[in-house]
């Protein structure tokens, strides 16, 4: 069964650095372009970045410059680097890929 796994969250105070990674398992195919989300408490999963199978990416004008999406398709692995983090980025990430269900999520909090 293909799954998504993603680790990498934590506990941080503000203008610290994460690198969230999302690892898809059970697949021995190339994957496909890779979605990243959050929900922070009481609020609608939001799309944060894309990264295509060809590596373009697109973000959510809020993490513009403060976050970049990679990918080694070697590993079946994408990555979300996050920095300068700031307390409105506290939520829940998740990585997607299209027929593939939602993963558990890694938690990041952004906090003095």
């Amino acid at each position: 069964q293909v799954q998504l796994v993603e680790s990498g969250g934590g506990l941080v105070q503000p203008g610290e650095s994460l690198t969230l990674s999302c690892a898809v398992s059970g697949r021995s195919s190339s994957i496909s372009s890779v979605a990243w989300y959050r929900q922070a408490p009481g609020n609608q999963r939001e799309l944060v970045a894309t990264i295509s199978r060809g590596g373009s990416a697109n973000y959510l004008h809020a993490v513009e410059g403060r976050f970049f999406a990679s990918r080694d398709d070697a590993k079946n692995t994408a990555y979300l680097q996050m920095n300068s983090l700031e307390p409105a980025d506290t939520g829940v990430y998740y990585c997607k890929l299209l027929g593939i269900p939602w993963g558990q999520g890694t938690q990041v909090t952004v906090s003095r």
